[in-house]
């Protein structure tokens, strides 16, 4: 009897409290952070969403972006090309996912209840969970690297540390203490919830964008030009199975897949836009012009580095290195070094903590909505990078890093669900208060499954599997038709799994799609948004005016309203 009052006393201290008076009741489906955001929370301008997307062209990989199609024989014009036409395409993807939390201010958790059906929400979810640990280790590993180049540039020393790891261990000294450190200084900015983000986005941005052009007009200044890199043409081997055409079109996919998680969860970020004109701005202005010329300053540097060292290095950390001589060179070269490694270090946080730690916390929410929130969620996916153990990961299961970044193939799809069903079959409009019920929920379906989303998803990835697989496994002689799917996959599943979902709906439709709620429910809309969608503000109800007059507080209205029940009391 003693263990069991003590179980209570501790559920009753871990579980999450709300504001009722804010709508922020807490249950099986909904607490503080997956309520639809008020007014008063959404709090990011164009510069917000401008920052968060320009965190994701300043870093390494983005950088690194034209080796990639030029080692597959492109020419430095068609890798170009492939990175304005990827990013026109994912600033046009992820405008249209995200609209769902521009209009009704709610994140990707909630979001895939009305076309999943409130339990079969969590195949979606679950996918985005996994995605959000792995990633979130492999990117403090990756800016580990940065970090211990940054202790190098201080103490030159630590580059000649020894390795007093063991053979079985996949990594060594140097690099385990650069991703401790990386982990450590990063936990602290957990706490931080994304409306305050806009200080740091400011500082990160500027820190590393000065960092980028200051570098690349060194080394050209140092080289007195670029390289023979930069005039690199197209250089298909000899017998190579694909045409220019086909390489360019793998290229766009693997530009749009590798952000597709981002695309995916892009609701999640949206839904705190003071205006949508906010979004749409600070997206398309970062993704078009950020993105792209974060890979040509890659590409300049690299050419002109080439005419320095006589190498191309593609890989920051290791150009970095070179730079001062292993910690050897000069307290100039050194400096120079820590300020740019500190900046793609800081971008690479940030990068991580908005992209993987809070969208995980996010999605962890939607799993465990009475104990968990954004902030203990992201401490969670924070943690788990120790479970995950990334040297494991990027030292040995190269295999591994490719599924992973292939993983479009399963999240394109999901994503033609979420725009068919939101721009065709619903038409945009959507019932708030019950995707927060367990009963009598027009969001239920079929207990609590939407069956069509189901095969709809299959439908989509089923095609470009096999790609996937022969790609993977490196197969000397895969069937063309496999692979000319795989190098379409992100379009092919996004599209397919749109018409599928599309047909089983006409087929076996579902009633009253485009229902929305009379009353502003949650306090949502400003009174504009309210009249635009066609709402009636909470205060202005007049069933609630009635119900005030009879003694009941505005908490009590919320209640009737929203309870699981669906019921009146």
């Amino acid at each position: 009897m003693a263990f069991r009052q003590r179980l209570v006393s501790l559920d009753e201290k871990i579980r999450l409290k709300g504001d009722a008076a804010q709508h922020e009741q807490t249950d099986s489906w909904s607490n503080r952070d997956l309520i639809p955001l008020p007014p008063s929370r959404r709090t990011w301008g164009w510069f917000n969403f401008f920052g968060f997307w320009a965190i994701a062209s300043l870093n390494v990989a983005n950088w690194q972006t034209p080796s990639t199609y030029l080692t597959m024989g492109l020419s430095v014009r068609q890798a170009m090309l492939i990175i304005v036409v990827g990013r026109v395409l994912i600033a046009l993807f992820s405008t249209l996912i995200a609209w769902a939390g521009l209009k009704w201010h709610i994140g990707f958790t909630v979001q895939n209840r009305y076309s999943w059906g409130m339990r079969a929400s969590y195949i979606p979810l679950l996918q985005r969970i996994l995605l959000n640990f792995i990633w979130n280790a492999v990117q403090c590993w990756n800016g580990g690297r940065l970090c211990a180049v940054c202790i190098t540039a201080i103490w030159p020393s630590f580059a000649r540390i020894p390795n007093t790891f063991g053979s079985n261990m996949p990594t060594t000294t140097y690099e385990f203490v650069g991703f401790v450190v990386f982990w450590f200084l990063s936990t602290p900015f957990l706490w931080l919830r994304p409306e305050k983000f806009k200080l740091p986005f400011q500082i990160v941005c500027t820190w590393c964008g000065v960092g980028m052009l200051a570098w690349m007009i060194w080394a050209l200044a140092t080289a007195k030009g670029v390289g023979p890199l930069w005039n690199s043409g197209q250089q298909l081997p000899v017998g190579s199975a694909w045409s220019s055409s086909w390489l360019i079109m793998a290229g766009i996919n693997q530009m749009v897949g590798g952000l597709a998680a981002g695309i995916t969860n892009g609701s999640d970020f949206s839904r705190y836009a003071s205006a949508r004109r906010h979004y749409v701005i600070g997206t398309i202005t970062s993704c078009l012009i950020t993105g792209v010329l974060v890979s040509f300053i890659g590409l300049v540097t690299a050419a002109a580095a080439q005419k320095i060292y006589g190498e191309v290095y593609w890989n920051p950390p290791d150009l970095l290195m070179v730079m001062m001589d292993s910690g050897n060179g000069s307290s100039k070269a050194r400096a120079g070094v820590f300020f740019l490694s500190a900046g793609f270090a800081f971008t690479a946080m940030f990068e991580n903590i908005c992209g993987n730690a809070i969208a995980g916390g996010i999605d962890l929410a939607g799993l465990f909505p009475r104990y968990i929130d954004i902030r203990r969620g992201a401490i969670i996916t924070f943690v788990a990078a120790w479970i995950v153990q990334p040297w494991q990961l990027i030292n040995r299961a190269t295999t591994f890093i490719t599924v992973l970044s292939s993983f479009s193939v399963f999240l394109a799809p999901i994503m033609g669900i979420m725009a068919c069903d939101y721009y065709v079959l619903r038409r945009r409009r959507i019932r708030l208060s019950h995707l927060y019920r367990t009963k009598n929920s027009c969001y239920t379906f079929w207990k609590g499954v939407n069956w069509r989303a189901i095969p709809a998803w299959i439908c989509g990835w089923a095609p470009t599997i096999g790609g996937l697989v022969v790609t993977v496994r490196m197969d000397p002689s895969p069937p063309r038709a496999l692979v000319q799917l795989y190098y379409m996959a992100f379009l092919i599943g996004f599209f397919i799994s749109a018409v599928v979902f599309y047909l089983l709906n006409l087929a076996f439709p579902v009633p009253d799609m485009d229902q929305i709620d009379e009353v502003d429910v949650y306090g949502t809309f400003s009174p504009a948004e309210a009249r635009r969608i066609g709402v009636i503000p909470l205060d202005e109800d007049s069933s609630v005016m009635g119900i005030s007059e009879t003694g009941m507080g505005r908490g009590s209205v919320e209640n009737v309203v929203v309870s699981e029940d669906g019921k009146k009391s």
